[in-house]
């Protein structure tokens, strides 16, 4: 069987509704040339169909770390995205905390400057608190591209479920191609 050669597309899956919504966007990232594998943090794999993604995708959908004796079970990332990001991620990720697998790979992807996409998705009262401002600033400035738009968020207390922007998503993903990056033996911005 010949190697695949598609750019590898992780994408991060947090614990919030569009989580549930997947599916349709990972055949949209595959019809675009990408070998997808899908990670979730811990609360994020209560939103998804597990088994559905690993038949869609080819590769189990990874949760939490491996064994130390266990081999790693996914290509190595071209790119990432993080769809949804949660306020609890995305003030983390800014942190540089990795408590999750998620996480722990998108710490390595900055350090590694591979590009990345993310669409934090809090409620609209959480993406008013003052630390969230900062960590988006924060991985803004880090060249990390994110999708957010306030008014489109969900409303606490409401019901409203907000518009995830998967279409300006979608339209990204050609942006994210490109020679896989080296890693680094120190971190710098990338270029903006």
């Amino acid at each position: 069987m010949p190697a695949d050669t598609r750019p590898v597309l992780y994408i991060v899956a947090c614990g919030a509704p569009p989580a549930g919504e997947l599916t349709a966007f990972v055949r949209d990232a595959q019809a675009q040339g990408w070998n997808v594998c899908v990670i979730a943090t811990p609360d994020g794999s209560k939103f998804i169909d597990a088994g559905n993604l690993s038949g869609l995708t080819g590769h189990p959908v990874r949760v939490r770390f491996k064994r130390p004796d266990e081999p790693d079970v996914l290509p190595p990332p071209n790119a990432l995205v993080v769809a949804p990001a949660t306020f609890n991620t995305v003030n983390k990720w800014a942190q540089g905390i990795s408590d999750t697998l998620a996480l722990g790979l998108l710490n390595e992807a900055v350090g590694l400057r591979l590009p990345m996409v993310a669409v934090p998705w809090p409620n609209a009262a959480l993406a008013a608190h003052p630390v969230f401002a900062r960590s988006v600033a924060t991985l803004r400035e880090w060249g990390i591209t994110l999708i957010l738009d306030p008014g489109r968020l969900p409303q606490p207390g409401t019901g409203e479920a907000g518009t995830f922007p998967w279409d300006e998503l979608r339209a990204i993903l050609p942006s994210l191609r490109g020679p896989k990056a080296e890693p680094q033996a120190s971190w710098r911005p990338r270029p903006s």
